[in-house]
């Protein structure tokens, strides 16, 4: 059975439809149907269920998704190998992330040294970047703080201070560092849930008894900006990730309580993995 298969049925899987796979594939629609079908009728299981022109995955099919990234994942580790005598001149390096910083930062410096290289970047909360590993959706993840994970192996790559920011007429505004226990009572618009940075403040705030009020939950660093700067609250960022803007003003919080820790994540079974070692390689880090 060929890969080609297996590469339809992850298309139609994320996807959602026949036409959308194939044009993610640059192939027609009755080619990409007529994989999916000899791979059910080989199989003799059905793997998608068919609601007009939608598609969705089948318990059964849920089940072979994992197992279908990974095959394609490791076809392209082979290919990565044979290619060029393993120097990586050309290819497609997959990196999941929670925020644009440091991973911008990190895919410069590996431009700088594979050139030829391709790279594409997807944004999501920790869990969903964690999702996407366990399922060979991408090949490195950026992550704030340690998840407990055995299948994946956790590098470290910076730490900066959590910073508080607040608009310019808030009465924090006046001072640049405040103590935790000065945000007693004090309106703390919370992050979405899965934010590692909202846990890590929370477990700042719970070792030293403040108690925050908190009347709105966005799920956003853009939406999370706008509320501070039209009042609504007080803000929480890694001091890395802060960007400047007239209408609110950056806080330290006294001894830094909380802090993130930024972590590049791959699967352990890649570890030897030339592309993973390249992209390694190209930061400075010791695998």
């Amino acid at each position: 059975m060929t890969t080609a298969r297996y590469r339809a049925f992850v298309a139609v899987a994320h996807q959602g439809s026949l036409s959308a796979a194939a044009r993610s594939l640059n192939l027609s629609q009755p080619t990409v149907s007529a994989q999916i079908q000899a791979l059910e009728q080989q199989s003799k299981v059905e793997l998608f269920y068919r609601r007009g022109y939608r598609m969705s995955l089948s318990s059964a099919g849920q089940q072979l998704l994992p197992i279908a990234q990974k095959l394609l994942a490791l076809e392209a580790e082979a290919e990565y190998f044979l290619r060029d005598a393993g120097q990586l001149n050309q290819g497609t390096l997959q990196l999941g992330a929670v925020g644009p910083f440091h991973v911008i930062e990190m895919v410069a410096a590996y431009r700088r040294q594979r050139p030829g290289m391709k790279l594409s970047i997807r944004i999501g909360n920790s869990q969903q970047v964690l999702s996407d590993l366990a399922h060979y959706a991408i090949d490195i993840g950026v992550l704030a703080g340690l998840h407990d994970n055995a299948h994946l192996q956790a590098l470290l790559y910076a730490q900066h201070p959590i910073i508080l920011f607040a608009h310019k007429d808030h009465p924090l505004a006046r001072h640049r560092c405040v103590p935790l226990e000065r945000l007693q009572g004090v309106e703390l618009i919370r992050r979405e849930a899965g934010s590692t940075t909202q846990a890590t403040m929370d477990q700042a705030l719970r070792q030293a008894g403040v108690h925050t009020e908190c009347s709105l939950v966005v799920g956003s660093r853009e939406s999370l900006r706008e509320a501070v700067a039209r009042g609504l609250g007080v803000g929480i960022v890694s001091e890395a990730e802060f960007i400047p803007d007239a209408r609110f003003v950056p806080i330290r919080i006294e001894g830094d309580p909380a802090t993130t820790s930024t972590y590049i994540y791959f699967a352990r079974e890649r570890q030897e993995s030339p592309l993973i070692r390249s992209f390694l390689a190209a930061l400075g880090i010791q695998a």
